[in-house]
């Protein structure tokens, strides 16, 4: 009974220093953000106001200037970006998990978690030889195509991953009822992994929200409204990069500003979403 009592007793004392390890870990992994928030509010948080959302860049100084065409600009690139590298990363993805050989998976896997560590500078340059060269002119197709680039082998390695965890059982299940294997991956397979593919997409639009580099070499910046697709269009990390080498102090506040709207922004993206998805699973089960 002693013994027992004292092996109960150590167990319950590892189990405590476990759990604490684990706080303490997952709090560690917290702490950068928080800090980053902090000190963005701290910087930033005076220069927002509703000037700074509807009205355009402006000389230092000047009261009411704003980044409405950058937050706008943004928002365009990133869906742009998702057009271009989506489809290509899903469908990459569901080769690898359903239908690619082994060998030939390998390479491809290779090459995606090399493509996957490319800096982001090198897919700017790329796309400066593919689209900016040849059509004399920086565009925001441009920009949306560079950040495409780097979505897409994340996306593809994300959606196999994804896939490769949906159970085996649901296949043969559906194969048992007559499915052809492409309407099982269709109507079985990617509804049921839809919610980690989603998270994938999502962590790889917060990715390149934030690029620069890439931006610098195809979208180049534009201090005005863009109104065509195939001119230079504004962006949050290129009006950032303008304002924080400047020498003025009032636009290094408002590159903080931007800054605190560019993570505000990922992290509305990120919880609309989930908050979509969860109302709809719910509703259909």
């Amino acid at each position: 009974m002693t013994v027992s009592s004292t092996n109960h007793r150590y167990r319950k004392f590892k189990s405590l220093v476990l759990n604490a390890l684990c706080i303490a870990c997952a709090l560690l992994v917290i702490l950068p953000l928080a800090v980053i928030l902090f000190h963005l509010i701290k910087q930033g948080a005076s220069s927002l106001n509703l000037a700074f959302f509807k009205n355009l860049p402006g000389a230092p100084n000047t009261p009411g200037t704003g980044m409405a065409n950058a937050i706008v600009g943004t928002l365009e690139l990133v869906l742009l970006a998702t057009i271009f590298g989506v489809p290509i990363g899903v469908l990459g993805g569901v080769y690898l998990a359903e239908y690619g050989g082994e060998n030939l998976n390998r390479w491809i896997r290779f090459w995606a978690d090399i493509l996957n560590g490319v800096p982001s500078i090198v897919w700017g340059i790329l796309s400066y030889a593919l689209v900016v060269g040849p059509a004399k002119g920086f565009s925001a197709w441009a920009g949306g195509l560079a950040l495409g680039f780097i979505m897409l082998p994340l996306v593809l390695r994300t959606t196999e991953e994804v896939l490769v965890l949906v159970p085996r059982s649901y296949r043969e299940a559906a194969l048992a009822l007559g499915l052809p294997y492409w309407k099982t991956i269709v109507r079985i397979v990617l509804p049921t992994a839809s919610r980690g593919i989603i998270t994938g997409i999502l962590v790889a639009m917060g990715r390149v929200a934030g690029e620069t580099a890439p931006l610098l070499f195809t979208a180049f910046g534009n201090p005005y409204w863009n109104h065509n697709l195939s001119d230079p269009i504004n962006a949050l990390p290129l009006q950032i990069f303008s304002y924080a080498i400047s020498a003025y102090d009032d636009w290094h506040r408002q590159a903080w500003a931007g800054a605190l709207v560019l993570v505000v922004l990922t992290f509305i993206l990120s919880i609309g979403v989930r908050l979509f998805l969860r109302g709809r699973f719910q509703k259909t089960t």
